[in-house]
């Protein structure tokens, strides 16, 4: 590989990766401005002038608002696995993921003004779901890996990979009830413990 060829294709994906956040920003900062109904006021042309790019543009990173506005929440479900996958291998299975869960979800913490505006819009909350339904595969994969698992012959790994995805979805609606006054990483852990306090010991669950 010529390190020079590397560097510029390196640079072109965080170019790339930088306009499609700039394009996803814009779209729902606009959505929010507009109010409760604000997804139907957003035209394509004014999401393209608020990102400083050509409608063009727009249309070549995404098909739809909705997935403008939650291109955020796919982002983060693609690198669910390899956050797993990440934490140090004697790690047990429910600390490991938790504290992939957290990192992945929590840094930065949610705009609650973004996330109340994706959950309170059908539209968006679908798209949302969509987005962490993306999340179970490459997270049951983990799974799998971590506790020697087959997924073709135990649907553990994948039943596990929905439950943390679920334990996720419910932590953004609690913490987004009035007068909660939590950060979303103790609402989130607290979510998950739920989930996890049933996970099996380490080890190969194959028959």
């Amino acid at each position: 590989m010529n390190p020079v060829n590397d560097g510029a294709m390196d640079l072109r994906a965080r170019n790339k990766q930088a306009t499609r956040e700039a394009i996803s920003q814009a779209a729902l900062r606009l959505a929010i401005e507009q109010g409760p109904h604000g997804l139907a006021l957003v035209r394509v042309q004014d999401i393209a002038t608020a990102a400083g790019v050509s409608p063009r543009t727009y249309n070549n990173y995404f098909s739809s608002r909705e997935e403008a506005i939650c291109s955020f929440q796919a982002d983060q479900s693609r690198r669910a696995g390899q956050a797993l996958r990440s934490r140090p291998a004697g790690e047990p299975l429910d600390q490991a993921v938790t504290a992939a869960v957290i990192e992945l979800y929590t840094d930065p913490e949610p705009d609650k003004a973004g996330l109340r505006m994706i959950m309170m819009t059908p539209e968006l909350e679908g798209e949302a779901l969509k987005a962490f339904r993306m999340a179970e595969g490459p997270l049951a994969e983990a799974i799998a890996a971590r506790t020697g698992t087959d997924p073709a012959r135990d649907v553990y790994p994948a039943v596990m990979a929905a439950a943390v995805t679920g334990a996720v979805r419910v932590a953004g609606r609690h913490w987004l009830e009035p007068g909660n006054t939590e950060s979303f990483a103790a609402v989130l852990r607290r979510a998950l413990s739920c989930v996890l306090s049933a996970a099996l010991p380490e080890g190969p669950r194959n028959p």
